[in-house]
């Protein structure tokens, strides 16, 4: 066996993937059309050519009546003037008279009466229809036959099934390239619809698909196409903006790390002042690191992570846990906080506390001093449970306020804290926990109060 062989020979996967094959619908429709054109088509001119050939065996069948009457009559007649002789004469008067008929008489014990010598017609090969009659005569009973010669109905029938069978092929052939002609102009929208698709890239986000005549089949569609370009663009733009403040935030920390480092590598520094350093430099890390495991975190609700809901739990207890958490930059400034109403509900523990800690903490830095805090908690509609943490200071302008849980938005950025800076995370991983648990965030500033909260819906 050669090893060298199977080491450097790729191996095809078990199961390859094929793409199925495009087809073409103008063509399928055109097939089925001609199909079912020479199907229909074919059952009503066959029913035509079987109506026309019963007509050709019932006129067969009447004549072959009315002249064998004629024979009977002829041959009584004959008989009862000559006999025998006189019957043969008359046979043979009425043959040369009637040609495409072929006559035979026979006498009741088989023997041969009378028999028209040259038949006008190929009984071998001809189509034929043949009746047996008889005569009583003065000598007994004669049996008789009267055969007819058919070609010429048969060859009019065969005429006319070659035409209906073109017919068929002709109305099929028509309906098929007619059909592929209309599918074609049919198509022709959904044709300018995919030119207009391909039109699209990034730099065109903006482009919508229109239609110069609408068309009520494809505008569901093209509504739909249209409201996922508005929402691709927004979430590009979204995205871009996101990017652009990521890197604005993680170039602050890195700026200052960088430059720290380098003073303190200029010249001989204490081992007080590397350890000041170091410690500088070490904030700046924790900063860097909270940035990075938020943006991961809302990474994850975006993706559609589902909150872990435990035993129902009394919101008022999470909400006094967060407000013991934060009584140190409270009493700094002199706050309070109330805590108004209490319900019970299955949500994620550590996902809460952390939302409720953000708005706690979002209303301290901006409360005016000596103020009080409310935490209101209020049961709404169905299993609906909705937090607000409420505060009197700056009013926020209505225009901020739908951007408020954007990712890095401040309404006023000369607020921000210069001793303990902010990222601008905050209100959007509320945004995003109300998410996780069914819910959404919710705004109101006027008057100098603000409110902002959300929603938590039950499992």
């Amino acid at each position: 066996m050669n090893t060298e062989a199977l080491k450097t020979t790729p191996l095809a996967p078990e199961s390859a993937a094929v793409a199925p094959c495009a087809y073409s619908i103008g063509r399928r429709l055109s097939l089925l059309l001609a199909i079912q054109t020479v199907i229909g088509l074919g059952v009503l001119l066959a029913f035509i050519y079987g109506a026309t050939s019963m007509i050709f065996t019932a006129k067969h069948e009447e004549e072959l009546r009315s002249y064998t009457a004629v024979l009977v009559d002829v041959v009584r007649e004959a008989d009862a003037k000559g006999g025998e002789a006189e019957v043969k004469a008359k046979l043979a008067w009425l043959a040369e008279r009637r040609p495409g008929t072929f006559v035979q008489m026979k006498h009741a014990d088989g023997s041969e009466l009378y028999r028209d010598t040259t038949p006008s017609f190929d009984m071998a090969t001809s189509v034929s229809r043949a009746m047996p009659f008889s005569v009583d005569t003065g000598n007994g009973t004669l049996q008789g036959t009267l055969t007819l010669d058919c070609s010429q109905d048969a060859k009019t029938a065969r005429r006319m099934a070659v035409l209906l069978v073109a017919a068929v092929l002709a109305g099929a052939a028509l309906v098929g390239w007619g059909t592929f002609w209309r599918v074609r102009c049919s198509l022709r929208p959904l044709i300018d619809l995919a030119a207009q698709t391909k039109a699209i890239d990034a730099r065109r986000l903006g482009q919508r698909l229109t239609l110069a005549k609408p068309v009520e089949e494809l505008q569901p569609l093209i509504d739909q196409f249209n409201g996922l370009m508005q929402r691709v663009e927004r979430t590009y733009v979204q995205l871009e903006g996101f990017n652009a403040d990521v890197a604005h935030e993680l170039r602050t920390p890195l700026t200052n790390l960088i430059g720290q480092t380098e003073v303190a590598l200029s010249r001989e520094r204490t081992v007080g002042e590397l350890e000041d350093t170091l410690h500088s430099n070490l904030e700046e890390l924790h900063r860097m690191a909270a940035i990075v495991n938020d943006m991961l975190f809302l990474a994850q609700a975006d993706r559609g992570v589902k909150a872990r809901r435990g035993a129902a739990v009394s919101l008022a207890q999470l909400v006094q846990q967060v407000v013991e958490f934060h009584e140190a930059p409270m009493e700094e400034r002199g706050l309070r906080v109330n805590i108004d109403g209490d319900t019970t509900l299955s949500v994620d523990e550590p996902l809460v506390k952390r939302a409720l800690s953000n708005l706690l903490g979002n209303a301290i830095r901006y409360a005016d001093e000596g103020s009080t805090l409310s935490v209101r908690i209020a049961r709404e509609a169905g299993d609906s449970v909705r937090l607000w943490v409420e505060n009197t200071g700056p009013t926020i302008e209505a225009e901020h306020l739908p951007r408020l849980f954007d990712r890095f938005f401040r309404a006023d950025v000369s607020r921000c804290e210069v001793e303990k800076p902010h990222h601008g995370l905050g209100l959007s991983i509320v945004a995003a926990i109300a998410r996780m648990h069914d819910g959404f965030p919710a705004a109101e500033s006027g008057g100098g109060t603000t409110r902002v909260g959300f929603s938590l819906h039950s499992a």
